[in-house]
């Protein structure tokens, strides 16, 4: 209302000086042009974007990443079947084989299969928290940041079979714990699926230690591959673990996948056999 006023004040006071003065100013409104009495009408026209330039804009935008993900996993190689079989028969498995034939996707999809079909109550995961080879020093904040770089794989893992924001809470509710091999010692996992991954750079004596550490209705998966540890090849032991749990039979399934079983890129198996 207070736009309006001043504009009629205008108008009149114009309107006066024009009766007064012949040779004064005139004030001439354009038919559909811009009024000040109507500036809550007016809406500015949105440039027409060429229908080239859109066309160039959906080429460069990259397409969107499918997030999906198969509810029940089906193994892709004889030996992803005999690893899936001996987690579904076994208390205990250790799943050993080179980069790229799934034993850490495969073991934690069946931790979040048991945890939501009931039949154990949280799910533990934990490495060991050893440097690819490389010193980066010290890491700032508390425990948990400290062990993130280290535990980032777990996390993608469990984020390709559920939403992060299930994931996140979940942790916090305690259904999911996420840990370094070093704080396992004097525990007992009771009623949990415990994964325990990259085994290759725990030593003898920690494996010995976290496979004491099965509770009862629980189910431990371990996994690593031998050819590379950040240990020194007679620090590494996970493959004199392996070979004597072998031979108590028992309850006890230990699965060696072979080049034949990885279903990472195709390179990957060809550089395997030279590398």
């Amino acid at each position: 209302m207070a736009k309006r006023s001043a504009v009629r004040r205008i108008r009149a006071d114009y309107d006066a000086r024009d009766s007064r003065n012949s040779g004064g100013v005139h004030l001439n409104v354009i038919e559909g042009g811009w009024d000040p009495a109507d500036d809550g009408r007016y809406a500015p026209r949105k440039k027409k974007r060429p229908a080239n330039d859109h066309a160039q804009h959906q080429q460069i935008r990259e397409p969107q990443r499918e997030q999906a993900y198969v509810k029940n996993i089906q193994p892709k190689s004889e030996g992803q079947a005999r690893l899936m079989e001996a987690i579904d028969t076994s208390n205990l498995v250790l799943a050993l084989g080179p980069a790229g034939t799934g034993k850490t996707y495969i073991a934690i999809a069946k931790a979040v299969d048991a945890l939501r079909a009931g039949t154990i109550g949280r799910i533990v995961l934990c490495r060991p928290a050893v440097d690819a080879g490389e010193n980066i020093g010290f890491l700032p904040g508390d425990m948990e940041e400290k062990l993130a770089p280290y535990l980032r794989p777990l996390y993608d893992a469990l984020q390709d079979r559920m939403s992060a924001k299930q994931v996140k809470a979940m942790i916090a509710e305690g259904q999911i714990e996420i840990a370094s091999v070093g704080f396992m010692r004097g525990r007992t996992l009771n009623n949990a699926f415990i994964v325990v991954d990259e085994a290759q750079n725990c030593t003898y004596v920690q494996l010995k230690m976290i496979l004491t550490r099965l509770g009862w209705n629980s189910k431990m998966i371990v996994t690593g591959d031998p050819a590379q540890s950040d240990l020194l090849p007679e620090l590494s032991g996970l493959a004199p673990v392996a070979d004597k749990i072998e031979s108590m039979g028992g309850d006890i399934g230990v699965v060696r996948l072979q080049q034949a079983d990885v279903v990472r890129h195709p390179l990957v198996a060809k550089m395997l056999n030279v590398l």
